[in-house]
């Protein structure tokens, strides 16, 4: 992807360029302070956001592209969203809040429901569970249309030191077992070292290439 965005921050205006190549199925986290324009990237890959020129491709698909007015809806892109607060229904059930992200693959709604150990839950609605499990169902969502991307913003911030090494295990468990690319936003150094692959660092000028974990 190769995008530009003027942003308007704390600090005043403030564009925001990137210029890279996510490596197919990589882990990448988004690194850097508050305001650098993290989730504003998530969001203009996901289509909830255009940016003011450039152009995205998911899987060698354009998705975005400011010179041939190409722009396809968050529904066209095949991507998996999993917002900070969770955003579940809270009218529905575990199962109706995941199969709402698609209601033909029953098969694979169960096998979801087995992986983040919801089957037990799958008729209690979001008010009687934990913040872990929420969590859970959550990501389970996430997954039901079988996405391109993942795309996590902060998914972890809000839980305790136990319930977040539990929640980046079974991130890494989804990763490895259904072959996405995930996108993920985090403040979080030993959280980054352990679950990425790869690491895009905002707010240092240097837009156009990957580190390694190690290297932030």
């Amino acid at each position: 992807m190769n995008v530009e965005q003027m942003m308007l921050t704390s600090e005043g205006k403030r564009k925001l360029q990137v210029n890279v190549q996510i490596p197919d199925r990589g882990l990448v986290a988004f690194y850097g302070k508050s305001g650098a324009g993290k989730t504003t990237l998530l969001r203009m890959i996901a289509g909830l956001l255009n940016p003011d020129k450039g152009i995205i491709r998911i899987n060698d698909r354009v998705v975005f592209d400011s010179s041939c007015r190409i722009c396809l809806s968050p529904q066209k892109r095949n991507i998996g969203f999993m917002f900070q607060d969770y955003a579940l229904f809270p009218n529905m059930s575990v199962e109706q809040n995941i199969c709402f992200a698609q209601k033909k693959d029953k098969a694979f709604v169960n096998q979801l429901l087995e992986t983040f150990e919801l089957d037990t839950l799958r008729k209690q609605k979001p008010d009687k569970l934990s913040g872990g499990q929420r969590q859970r169902v959550a990501l389970a969502r996430s997954l039901a249309r079988k996405p391109d991307i993942l795309l996590l913003d902060e998914p972890l911030s809000s839980l305790d030191a136990e319930m977040r090494l539990s929640l980046q295990s079974e991130i890494m468990k989804a990763h490895e077992m259904f072959c996405f690319t995930t996108l993920m936003v985090s403040h979080d150094r030993e959280e980054i070292k352990r679950m990425s692959t790869h690491v895009l660092r905002f707010g240092t000028g240097e837009m156009d290439r990957l580190l390694l974990p190690e290297e932030i």
